[in-house]
């Protein structure tokens, strides 16, 4: 049996827990950040986890993970 390739671009961006769920990070943080508010920023920094219905999709991108 072959090994299966992890995708590149998942293994960047997502993280799975313990219990199975997929972390993930916020979108605009990267730049262009003078017009958004701090409160906004700060929470950016706060980890949160990929939805349910995309959940399978992306643990089948990371088969060893």
């Amino acid at each position: 049996m072959p090994k299966i390739k992890t995708h590149s671009g998942a293994k960047k961006r997502f993280k799975l827990t313990k219990t199975g769920k997929v972390k993930r990070g916020h979108a605009y943080r990267s730049h262009i950040l003078t017009k958004k508010s701090t409160k906004l920023k700060r929470g950016f920094r706060h980890p949160s986890y990929a939805d349910k219905t995309n959940t399978a999709a992306v643990k089948t991108m990371l088969p060893y993970a």
